[in-house]
């Protein structure tokens, strides 16, 4: 059995030389103090996986590192520990945000026959939140819309993405985000693919779109940076492991020269 531990948002690793290995259940009981409450996370390489969290533990062995999940695809290049330590960290931050009832304040208990929390003074039962949000590549010709995001590290731009508010389908949020953040307006708007998106909670949907008309003009509040670009001609993108990274990168077989 192994054993996923989390102190203040960071997974607990072992770096041997240079590779990270999450440590088993036998190693991290001895180097961190016992948890009260620990949860289900799957299988890893065909190992049961339970995850926990504790965000006291600060003092750990040279050869441990605490590390933030979105370092682990460069850190490991490893997609199957990358989507592990993601759904554990959204797990554990479902568990945390309710230990409470939201309808009347008791403490809550886990439901013993599904993920889920049960309120034993009024009875409502808590599963775990999946806030949908939409991501678009859009196409004008042979060019992509790529845009720079004030949360962004450095220069890297990607694509306009947002949640999908009440009473909206997943079209009408892409069209609603576009505009909002990028002033223009899509068609064919079409589905591409989807990707669990943890941080802390999301699920996203990704959508190609076309332009239609308008001109660029970003909201300056998410949005800073956006410009028409070719596949010859990219500015920084996010990685592969994102499906940001994956849309961008399958424009870009399809239209570069080289």
């Amino acid at each position: 059995m192994m054993k996923l531990f989390f102190s203040k948002g960071k997974l607990l690793l072992q770096k041997i030389e240079n590779e990270y290995r999450i440590p088993k259940a036998n190693e991290l009981d001895s180097i961190v103090p016992g948890t009260e409450h620990s949860e289900s996370v799957g299988t890893y390489k065909g190992e049961e996986c339970l995850c926990i969290q504790d965000d006291t533990v600060s003092d750990i062995p040279s050869d441990y590192e605490f590390v933030d999940v979105r370092s682990i695809p460069s850190l490991t290049d490893d997609t199957e520990l990358f989507i592990l330590a993601g759904t554990a960290n959204h797990i554990l931050h479902w568990s945390h945000s309710n230990r409470y009832c939201g309808c009347c304040g008791h403490k809550t208990i886990d439901k013993e026959d599904e993920r889920a929390k049960l309120c034993p003074s009024c009875n409502t039962v808590i599963y775990p939140r999946i806030s949908p949000a939409i991501i678009t590549a859009i196409f004008r010709g042979d060019e992509i819309l790529l845009a720079h995001n004030r949360n962004f590290k450095g220069k890297m731009h990607s694509l306009i993405a947002g949640f999908v508010e009440p009473g909206e389908t997943l079209e009408a949020c892409v069209a609603r985000e576009i505009r909002e953040e990028i002033g223009i307006k899509v068609n064919n708007i079409r589905y591409f693919n989807s990707q669990p998106w943890p941080f802390p909670d999301s699920l996203m949907i990704a959508f190609l779109a076309d332009y239609e008309s308008g001109e660029i003009t970003v909201d300056g509040n998410e949005i800073t940076e956006a410009a028409w670009f070719h596949a010859d001609n990219l500015p920084e993108i996010p990685s592969s492991f994102s499906i940001a990274g994956k849309i961008i990168r399958w424009y870009q077989e399809q239209y570069s020269s080289h």
